[in-house]
């Protein structure tokens, strides 16, 4: 057995963990991380940049097989994609990304211990890889050992049953894929793979897709789904897989693959997080305003705390812990956490929605009266604004269409800087962009909007 010890321990090496550890480098404290699998976590290695590389083959591919249907005078042949090559390419960016980190963390001076932790108490966690065990003691831990997806028991993942990993990993195009769960995971990938040319069917047991998000904010995209020939079943659940049928409360389906997406739950098993008697919220640990849990010393971080289960807000938590490891005053004091779903088109969410807050009010500025969006071929869609009353103030900026994710960082700037109507309005937005929206939806807002 090897003994180590440290200031600052991290369990995971996710966007969370490894922030946190490459910032706590920087700032000169003693850091180990720990974790069994490459760095990045599910985010970089099989999640949000494998699915976004599939989502841009998808939508590339679609765009050629359309291009002749269009109004833009282009004829082209009928394209045809190799998926084993496209899932080498993602896995070839997933590669650069991982070994970037890994590159980040010794630039800082951090060291990596491969393999799965326990803790043995509130300061010791014993990390085994294969018959080697080493025991590493630290001033400070952190939790970042960030979520898996929830499986069904009549849908156990194996086969033909996938998780969003193993859909990410396909080498073919399935003629038939069943989507189990209309949230953001299930419609990306499943509006990917219908681009691909998969015929879809969406399951869904509540009433609407995407339930998590206002209906204003979804009616764009399920028109499309529509478009794009993918089938959805609301209010239906899912009972069961054989012989190529998944059977449902609404009749069976055909489907070569089912895709089951109905949520992720904190990874915690096996480390021992119960032996400590942590305060939890749920199934999530509680923290406070400076992810400490209820045993002092220890933090977390990231999808184990709980919604929302964002990369960035992973990342702002692990920067912000790793200077209060160093001593500084700080604390979580962020107004607003963006949050984009990838979807055709694509939805972004910031700050408060409408009627959420007393005293507030809201309007939209369509993309119909874009002229950037028009010279795209994407006139669905809208931004609005929800702003107080009383002074203005911007609390809420929301967005649905096409590319709209890149307006996400324009969001959250506006709301953490206290924005007024006013201040976005009277801004200079670069013509013919998207971003003229936003400018517009406040000008309407404010009773003049220009261009509508």
């Amino acid at each position: 057995m090897t003994d180590l010890k440290c200031k600052l321990l991290i369990i995971g090496a996710g966007p969370g963990g490894y922030v946190c550890a490459i910032r706590a480098g920087q700032l000169g404290v003693d850091t180990i991380v720990v974790d069994e699998a490459n760095p990045g976590g599910t985010c970089l290695n099989v999640g949000c940049i494998p699915s976004k590389a599939l989502i841009h083959a998808a939508d590339e591919f679609h765009k050629m097989a359309h291009a002749s249907d269009g109004p833009l005078g282009i004829t082209a042949a009928k394209p045809e994609i190799d998926l084993s090559r496209t899932v080498a390419w993602k896995d070839g960016i997933v590669k650069r990304l991982t070994g970037g980190v890994s590159g980040l963390m010794r630039k800082a001076g951090v060291r990596v211990v491969e393999g799965r932790a326990r803790f043995l108490d509130g300061k010791t966690v014993a990390v085994k890889k294969g018959d080697e065990t080493t025991q590493i003691r630290a001033e400070r831990i952190v939790i970042a050992s960030g979520s898996a997806p929830v499986e069904l028991p009549s849908l156990p993942f194996g086969g033909d049953i996938l998780s969003s990993t193993e859909a990410l990993a396909l080498q073919a195009v399935p003629q038939t894929l069943a989507v189990v769960g209309a949230g953001y995971i299930g419609l990306e990938l499943g509006t990917a793979f219908a681009k691909l040319g998969a015929k879809v069917t969406v399951v869904e047991a509540e009433d609407r897709i995407l339930p998590l998000y206002d209906q204003a904010l979804t009616r764009p995209v399920a028109k499309r789904l529509e478009t794009l020939g993918i089938q959805v079943m609301t209010g239906a659940r899912a009972e069961g897989f054989a012989d190529g049928v998944l059977s449902t409360t609404q009749g069976g389906i055909k489907a070569e693959k089912v895709l089951v997406t109905v949520g992720r739950r904190p990874r915690m098993d096996g480390i021992g997080v119960d032996e400590l008697a942590l305060t939890l919220n749920g199934p999530y640990i509680r923290i406070d305003k400076t992810c400490q849990t209820s045993m002092r010393g220890i933090y977390a971080i990231g999808d184990v705390t709980g919604e929302p289960m964002l990369a960035h807000r992973a990342m702002a938590q692990g920067e912000m812990v790793a200077e209060h490891a160093a001593g500084h005053a700080v604390e979580w004091d962020k107004r607003a956490i963006p949050a984009v779903c990838f979807t055709d088109p694509e939805i972004v969410t910031c700050g408060a929605l409408p009627g959420e807050v007393e005293g507030s009010s809201s309007t939209e500025f369509p993309f119909a009266a874009n002229g950037r969006a028009m010279t795209t071929e994407r006139e669905d869609g809208f931004i609005r604004v929800v702003w107080r009353d009383a002074d203005k103030a911007v609390l809420g900026l929301q967005a649905a269409g096409a590319g709209v994710s890149e307006l996400s960082a324009a969001f959250s700037l506006a709301i953490e800087m206290g924005a007024c109507l006013e201040d976005i309005a009277a801004t200079i937005h670069a013509h013919p962009t998207q971003s003229e929206g936003l400018q517009e939806a406040c000008l309407r807002a404010l009773g003049h909007a220009l261009h509508i």
